[in-house]
């Protein structure tokens, strides 16, 4: 039967239409394949991430990864200004994981000064360390659970770290960027008394006595009582997600890695210890005072986002316990928490009002910097996501002649086209999440 010509002009029209909405949508068609964008604007990809994915119809065949437009030349500006510059610009390498990123950097230049901070310096940095990894891990389990369907979730994990955030902002007065780790050890000392909320027209003095109830002491003080109810806390979490049926079906399988194909990736952290591979540099190459603590490496068996999954919310316990025994060594060792050398670290205020050499000390710190030995180092941490590592080349001036940083997100970045093919759609989501990329060190 001929088609009447009113139902041609139909068929045209929505045939029109369909390949409008292709196009518009970055939709390519072919008789078997589709090619589809995710991202960048997409809130599963976290940020600039950019998707071309060749579809088999929900099935990913090929999956090419594009890093956007946050490049910074991050590098190369480091190059270009001296040492202690450069340390505040650290921090912004991975934005939720601040302190972590700056202690590498200070870590190769007191390598190359040949400099050691006190040993009170030491245990407030792994303690900060260690209260960043936190930090980081709630961060990544809010989104992860964001992204694939537990939406409570965020809500709790976002409440704990509003407290975390107040721990940085007491030490340094930044809640995010701090600043705090300096060559020859930190800024200044734990303060003795943690900042209050106060009353005014829209919370009542009843409302203010509630919220400082754990304010009343030291920031030690807080910090114990954050460590003490943290873990029930992770119980929360673990009771929502761990055996939950629907949890299980996003994570268990989905993005499988061996052993062996995870180092040869070049994984580390939990991405590699939830392949089933014991190496943590806390552990392997101790660096601070890692070596003195007492904390166990959690692994996975079977390498997929649910094993890393496990592997984190293990590895929040065990940072609560290192952060536990970091407060009791500081509460029973006071001293210095920085060199008093002035050709490394700033003068003391009082000393400046009074004293001329002081005043100068401090002004040629804060211009023109010191000027470091020739040669050449790489440091490294056990950061949150993984190894961060810093490459610094000095010819003897006062700013790196080379600095490269190893970030550990570019490497995991690296491999999902490989753990992403032959799974669905969706699955691609729980990958990007269980990876736990940041641009800000990729496209550094």
């Amino acid at each position: 039967m001929m088609k009447t010509r009113n139902e041609l002009f139909t068929d045209l029209l929505a045939s029109v239409h369909v390949q409008a909405f292709r196009k518009l949508s970055g939709i390519k068609m072919t008789e078997s394949k589709l090619t589809l964008n995710f991202g960048p604007q997409h809130p599963a990809a976290h940020g600039v991430l950019r998707l071309i994915m060749e579809m088999d119809g929900e099935v990913v065949r090929n999956l090419d990864p594009h890093i956007g437009l946050l490049h910074r030349g991050t590098e190369k500006l480091a190059e270009i200004k001296p040492y202690n510059h450069s340390i505040g610009y650290m921090d912004r390498m991975d934005y939720v994981s601040m302190m972590c990123c700056e202690h590498p950097y200070v870590l190769a230049i007191e390598e190359l000064l040949g400099i050691n901070p006190p040993r009170r310096a030491q245990y407030i940095r792994v303690m900060f360390d260690e209260i960043t990894r936190l930090m980081n891990h709630l961060l990544w389990l809010g989104c992860h659970g964001l992204d694939i369907g537990a939406m409570a979730l965020f809500l709790y994990c976002f409440r704990e770290r509003e407290d975390l955030y107040d721990i940085y902002e007491a030490v340094s007065g930044a809640r995010m960027h701090a600043t705090y780790y300096r060559p020859g050890g930190v800024y200044r000392d734990l303060p003795e008394q943690m900042p209050k909320y106060q009353a005014n027209r829209y919370i009542s003095e009843k409302k203010v006595k509630r919220l400082n109830y754990n304010r009343e002491g030291s920031l030690l003080d807080f910090i114990e009582d954050f460590t003490n109810r943290f873990p029930s806390l992770v119980d929360e979490y673990e009771t929502l997600l761990t055996d939950n049926r629907i949890w299980k079906q996003r994570t268990v399988d989905i993005g499988v890695v061996t052993p062996e194909r995870a180092k040869d990736l070049g994984f580390t952290g939990p991405m590699l210890r939830g392949s089933g591979v014991e190496w943590d540099l806390r552990r392997k190459q101790p660096y601070e005072v890692y070596d003195e603590l007492d904390f166990l490496i959690p692994i996975g068996q079977n390498g997929d986002c649910y094993d890393r999954y496990l592997v984190r919310v293990e590895e929040m316990r065990q940072s609560n316990s290192i952060i536990q025994q970091c407060i009791q060594w500081l509460r029973d060792n006071p001293g210095p928490v920085i060199i008093e050398d002035n050709r490394y670290s700033s003068p003391k205020r009082s000393d400046m009002k009074h004293d001329m050499e002081s005043l100068i000390y401090h002004f040629k710190l804060f211009t023109e910097g010191y000027s470091v030995p020739q040669g050449e180092v790489y440091s490294a941490i056990e950061h949150p996501k993984g190894e961060f590592g810093v490459f610094l080349m000095s010819d003897g001036a006062n700013k790196p002649y080379r600095m490269k940083v190893r970030p550990p997100s570019f490497a995991h970045l690296a491999a999902i086209d490989e753990m992403s093919k032959g799974h669905m759609l969706a699955d691609v989501v729980s990958i990007i999440g269980t990876l736990d990329i940041v641009f800000g060190e990729i496209d550094r």
